[in-house]
C-alpha cells in the first residue's frame, strides 16, 4: 500500500478527513485537496499524527471552479507522475438556502461542485491514472438519489447555469438530489468511456451520517434541532470513521479489482441497475426506499447518460475557452 498516491477531495472534514487519516495509516501517500489552506493546514497535522505517517500533503481546490481545478492538476503533474486512487468527496449542500446560488463560473453552484467539478478534475488527471498498475475512481453520491424512484423525477437540464431562476423555485434539496443523480450519469459513462485504460470508475451511495456539532451549527436552526435527533434515532446512521473504512476496501480491495461502473450502497454490496421499462412495482419501491438493492431506473437510461455527458462536455468546455 506504501506505494500508492490518493487524492481526497474535501479531505479536511468528515468523510473526507476520515478518509485521508485511514488512507495514511495504512502508508499510503495522501493529497488532501482543500478549499481553505490555512484552516485545513492544523486539519493536515491531526492526520499525519494520527496515522503516523508525514507523506501527507495539503493543496488548494475549490471543486466548484473550473480555473481552481485546472490550477490544482497542473500542481500535480508537476509533483507526481502516477495518481493511483481518485476519491470524489466533497461536495455542497447547504442547508436552508433559498435562492439560486452560483459559482464563480456562473454555473449553479450544486451542479459545479457536485458534478461538473468532479468530471473535469477526472479528466485532467487522466494522464497520472494511466500509469497506475491498479487505477481507480470513487465518486461519493447519496441516498437522496432514490427519489428517482418516482418516475416523474428528473433533472433540470435546462436550468444548471440558472436559466430559470425568475420562474421556477430553487429547493436545495431537490437540486442536490439532481446533481447526485448527474454525478452517478457520470460515473457510468466514465467507467465505459476509461475502460480501455484499465481505470475503474465507481460509486458509493452514502447513508445518513453522524456529523460533528460543528458541522451542524453550519445547518439552518431547524436542521440544528433536528440533526442530533435524526443521527442517534436512525439505525442506518454511519460514523465518518466507518464510511471511510468503506472507502478503503472498495478502493484497494484485490476482489474489487476489475469491477467498474456500479453503485455500492454502504455494505459494499452492488446495487443492481434498473431497467427502464420495467417499473417496479409498490411493494418493491417500498421495500427499496428501506433497503435499497437497485438504482432508479433513471440512472440506466442511456439517453440520461449521453445527455448529462454531452452536456457537462460542453459547459466545462465553453467556460475553460474564457
Amino acid at each position: 500500500m506504501n506505494s500508492q498516491t490518493v487524492v481526497i477531495t474535501g479531505a479536511n472534514s468528515g468523510i473526507g478527513k476520515a478518509a485521508a487519516i485511514r488512507f495514511a495509516s495504512e502508508g499510503c501517500h495522501v493529497i488532501m485537496a482543500c478549499r481553505d489552506v490555512a484552516k485545513s493546514e492544523p486539519v493536515r497535522q491531526e492526520v499525519i499524527k494520527s496515522a503516523h505517517n508525514g507523506s501527507v500533503e495539503l493543496r488548494p481546490v475549490d471543486v466548484s471552479s473550473i480555473p481552481s481545478i485546472e490550477d490544482f492538476c497542473r500542481d500535480f503533474h508537476s509533483r507526481h507522475d502516477t495518481l493511483d486512487i481518485l476519491i470524489h468527496n466533497a461536495g455542497y449542500f447547504n442547508h436552508g438556502i433559498k435562492t439560486y446560488q452560483f459559482s464563480a463560473d456562473g454555473l449553479e453552484l450544486t451542479f459545479a461542485t457536485n458534478t461538473f467539478g468532479p468530471h473535469l478534475m477526472t479528466e485532467l488527471l487522466l494522464e497520472a491514472l494511466g500509469r497506475s498498475e491498479d487505477p481507480r475512481i470513487l465518486t461519493a453520491n447519496s441516498s437522496n438519489i432514490k427519489h428517482f424512484f418516482d418516475p416523474k423525477r428528473a433533472i433540470e437540464f435546462d436550468n444548471l447555469q440558472g436559466e430559470f431562476h425568475d420562474s421556477r423555485p430553487y429547493t436545495v434539496y431537490k437540486m442536490y438530489g439532481d446533481s447526485k443523480m448527474g454525478l452517478l450519469l457520470l460515473t457510468y459513462k466514465m467507467a465505459e468511456a476509461y475502460r480501455p485504460y484499465g481505470i475503474k470508475v465507481n460509486s458509493i451511495m452514502i447513508p445518513a451520517v453522524k456529523v460533528s456539532r460543528q458541522t451542524l451549527n453550519k445547518l439552518s436552526s431547524y436542521y440544528r434541532l433536528i440533526g442530533p435527533l435524526v443521527q442517534n434515532l436512525n439505525p442506518y446512521s454511519l460514523t465518518p470513521q466507518q464510511m471511510a473504512g468503506i472507502y478503503f476496501h472498495l478502493c484497494t480491495s484485490g476482489d474489487l479489482k476489475e469491477v467498474t461502473g456500479v453503485l455500492f450502497d454502504s455494505r459494499s454490496n452492488i446495487l443492481l441497475r434498473g431497467e427502464k421499462h420495467k417499473p417496479l412495482s409498490f411493494f418493491t419501491l417500498i421495500r427499496e426506499l428501506w433497503n435499497t438493492r437497485h438504482v432508479p431506473a433513471y440512472a440506466s437510461d442511456p439517453e440520461n447518460i449521453e445527455r448529462m455527458w454531452t452536456l457537462s462536455k460542453k459547459v466545462i468546455s465553453r467556460h475553460r475557452q474564457k
